[in-house]
């Protein structure tokens, strides 16, 4: 049985990968996982293929060993792996709280090389990992902190990780779109409105996706849409950090 799996599948960019994925290739059945079952049901309507709806909460032991029993249950080929669970809050240090700090750890983090893990076993020669990442992943972000540590964890995680997976011919991409019109925003701005303001590249889920997957289908180990955020992660390899953060803070007015 040859499957795709899709992390945090409920909304934004998850939901985009899976319609756009399910257009573009075949699948015996599309796993998609998230928290929220009734999205997960409306989106498995949407879908060309049979769909599996794993209603979880992957900051939970209980859901990771769920996920983990299934998968020795059923024994599938995972043809591609989309790990899009994550989210960021905006804010100056003390205005976060601390469980938020950790729940991103959890989420971003954690969470993500847990199911890396555990579907690794059931990838053969050819099947893909795309972690989605963020263009923070390149820098410091203060007024995102956080959020944007987990994200370079992710890039140096996935560039290793396709080195130990080059002699099983398993190709892993971290992809790192900018700023993405989704409910990551709502969420954000929760914890603050005025801390991030300015945007300077929004794409839509539907554009950031469609690069995305035409960079997987290229073979590249990271997909940087948009040639104002390609020159963005050039720029900062050359010009000091402090120099880089001191730019981020002008164009957000602190």
């Amino acid at each position: 049985m040859k499957i795709a799996v899709i992390t945090g599948a409920s909304s934004g960019m998850g939901r985009e990968f899976a319609r756009q994925l399910t257009k573009q290739e075949t699948f015996d059945e599309v796993w998609i996982i998230a928290r929220r079952a009734e999205r997960l049901e409306t989106l498995a309507g949407e879908l060309p293929y049979p769909t599996r709806i794993l209603a979880m909460d992957l900051t939970k032991q209980e859901s990771l060993s769920a996920y983990e029993n299934l998968l020795k249950e059923l024994k599938p080929e995972v043809s591609i792996l989309i790990n899009c669970s994550g989210f960021g809050k905006f804010g100056r240090y003390d205005q976060i709280p601390l469980q938020d700090c950790l729940d991103m750890i959890d989420l971003n983090c954690k969470a993500l090389v847990a199911v890396t893990q555990l579907t690794l076993p059931y990838l053969k020669k050819g099947s893909r990992i795309l972690q989605v990442d963020s263009l923070s992943a390149f820098q410091p972000v203060p007024y995102l902190n956080v959020y944007a540590a987990t994200k370079g964890f992710v890039l140096r995680y996935s560039y290793a990780l396709e080195a130990e997976l080059k002699d099983r011919g398993i190709w892993v991409m971290a992809f790192c779109p900018g700023w993405v019109k989704t409910e990551f925003f709502d969420h954000a701005e929760q914890t603050s409105n005025t801390a991030v303001t300015y945007f300077n590249r929004t794409f839509t889920a539907e554009e950031a996706v469609k690069a995305g997957l035409k960079d997987l289908k290229r073979g590249k180990s990271v997909s940087v849409p948009g040639w104002q955020n390609k020159l963005q992660t050039l720029a900062v390899k050359f010009f000091p950090t402090k120099f880089v953060m001191w730019v981020w803070l002008k164009q957000q007015k602190h």
